[in-house]
């Protein structure tokens, strides 16, 4: 080996051993091993940003960011709170079905995500019962099309990247689709496996939140059970106020009527929920000032609206606000909002129309605090056009009727047009993390390549394999690949491996396709570390687990997801 060899091998073990024993982020990791790579001349600025222009790179950035927009729809949220019932098989299959479906299409950290709250929320069964399997659900869903998850789309570019037409929409679902199933039902089987650890009581700031029912509110004549008003996401309905009568605690039989007051407590930056149940009306919003940014505020000591009721000081008209929300710190806070006496020092949540900060009565009455994002309810027009421009684009693509990239690059325009997204909310969600990991592994890749070191390892891997089948050369990259997502995270393992992979594949004339599947389907098959893949992630800290729960109940499933992908792969291109 030459020096050359030497510092992009040096370069690649110390990326390797950052990403295993380091807190740092992948993306600062990769980051740093680009700016080694051309401070040492071993990759030149055109060759890393060449990456950023790659097919698979954008088409999967456009997912990402119009997977905001259909996060803003009423398609999980309005089912979410409605998986849980009484039974536990039935809960389970149910929440299993929905995950396993959309991750298909979506992508399946936001569809973790958004079942989260719901599921941590329930009434029925102990959060840690369900939430392990949320997210392998998730994962397994993920694997049955090219667009379940980002792991598929990078190893997509990556072969982009070295001249294949890269994969076909449906190339993973026989694969991903038969092991997805029957990993489904060893779940089940193994669901005793999985801890019963009590959840303690959330710990975030809490306001009172009201909304009121409608007078032709479907939600009339059913009760608090029936129209799943207890398993909201981070919001605990706590008082319903009927005709100037408060009622609490609520009973979960008690029969909702027109105009009734229900008063929630819990996390405001999930009140969009409220938003998504029909009939159902928060003040700020039929008054047209809840807007995508709500300021939170609190009562000085120097302020006349103390003792005073919101409607005494006839808030809306002298501060051009409605009180979305209240907080008061040490004491608890009851009954309609309009109707609570404030005091100094109580928070309040405010939808503030555009006169507001030209009030001159502001810095008397308020300390400004901060602004809270949230999301705003989409009309039933860009609801459907979001949904169904999603569907119609995926479908197109996966006919190849148009190109996808192009498909979702229209759809993304046309939401930001009507206002479904914004330009503010475009570069919010721009995942650079996650960008800067694929162009810094495809920088790295290129070094590896063009330094010669590639071939040195395949000739250093000829004697096993040589003589050999091509299946078990496939059984050693998918498990390296593996191996390497349950210790770093499931694109940085599918980055590292696959230009090892593809120089095998082209020294030893081994079929393209099978190696490139092993690589996607091993990089997504993360169920014994909570910290190979992000939906496990999620559900880890919201389920309270140990790492311990995920290698208990995780194992078995792994072990029949490999076989079962393995043999698929065997008898299918005829290893």
């Amino acid at each position: 080996m030459d020096v050359n060899q030497w510092l992009v091998a040096g370069i690649f073990i110390l990326t390797i051993g950052a990403l295993v024993l380091s807190n740092r982020r992948p993306a600062f990791i990769f980051a740093m091993s680009s700016l080694a790579l051309i401070a040492s001349g071993q990759l030149s600025l055109g060759q890393l940003t060449h990456g950023l222009s790659n097919k698979g790179l954008i088409t999967l950035v456009l997912l990402l960011l119009i997977s905001q927009a259909i996060d803003k729809t009423a398609l999980i949220k309005s089912i979410g709170h409605k998986l849980i019932n009484k039974s536990y098989a039935q809960s389970f299959w149910r929440l299993f079905a929905v995950t396993f479906t959309s991750s298909a299409l979506l992508n399946n950290t936001a569809i973790v995500a958004s079942l989260t709250g719901p599921v941590k929320q329930n009434q029925r069964h102990l959060p840690s019962r369900l939430l392990i399997p949320l997210s392998y659900a998730a994962i397994l869903g993920g694997t049955v099309t090219l667009v379940g998850t980002s792991t598929n789309l990078i190893v997509d570019s990556f072969l982009i990247e070295n001249g294949h037409p890269g994969f076909e929409f449906w190339d993973f679902t026989l694969f991903g689709l038969t092991a997805g199933l029957l990993c489904g039902g060893l779940m089940y089987v193994l669901s005793p496996m999985l801890p019963k650890l009590e959840q303690p009581k959330d710990d975030y700031k809490q306001y009172l939140i009201e909304a009121e029912v409608d007078a032709d509110s479907p939600l009339v004549g059913q009760s608090i059970e029936d129209n799943h008003l207890r398993n909201l996401p981070e919001l605990f309905l706590v008082e319903v106020v009927r005709e100037g009568h408060l009622i609490s605690p609520v009973h979960p039989d008690l029969v909702l009527e027109a105009h009734d007051k229900l008063i929630f407590t819990g996390n405001v930056k999930r009140m969009d929920t409220l938003s998504h149940i029909p009939g159902l009306s928060i003040f700020a919003q039929t008054n047209g000032l809840l807007k995508e940014n709500l300021t939170e505020v609190v009562i000085s000591n120097r302020s006349w609206l103390i003792n005073k009721t919101l409607k005494q000081a006839n808030f809306r008209a002298v501060f051009d606000a409605a009180v979305v929300a209240i907080r008061r710190e040490g004491e608890a806070v009851s009954g309609k909002l309009g109707e609570i006496p404030l005091q100094a020092g109580d928070n309040l949540l405010l939808a503030t129309g555009a006169d507001f900060q030209g009030r001159d009565n502001l810095t008397r009455n308020f300390f400004f605090v901060s602004e809270h994002q949230i999301q705003q309810k989409l009309s039933k027009n860009k609801d459907r056009l979001t949904v169904g421009g999603f569907l119609a684009a995926i479908a197109l693509g996966a006919i190849g009727l148009i190109p996808l990239t192009t498909g979702l690059l229209v759809l993304l325009a046309l939401l930001t047009l009507v206002g479904v997204l914004s330009g503010n909310e475009i570069r919010r969600q721009l995942p650079v993390n996650l960008i800067m990991v694929i162009v810094g592994a495809l920088g790295l890749a290129t070094a590896l390549e063009q330094s010669g070191l590639l071939s040195q390892v395949t000739s250093l891997l000829m004697p096993l394999v040589n003589g050999g089948s091509p299946f078990l050369a496939l059984v050693m990259v998918y498990l390296v690949t593996l191996l390497l997502t349950e210790m770093v995270t499931n694109n940085a393992a599918a980055a590292l491996m696959f230009p090892f992979a593809w120089n095998l594949i082209q020294t030893m004339d081994y079929p393209v396709m099978p190696f490139a599947l092993a690589i996607a389907f091993a990089a997504s098959a993360s169920f014994i570390s909570p910290y190979g893949y992000q939906t496990n992630l999620l559900v880890f800290s919201a389920g309270r687990y140990r790492y311990l729960d995920f290698v208990k109940y995780g194992l078995p499933i792994s072990a029949l997801y490999s076989t079962v992908l393995l043999g698929l792969l065997k008898y299918w291109f005829e290893l």
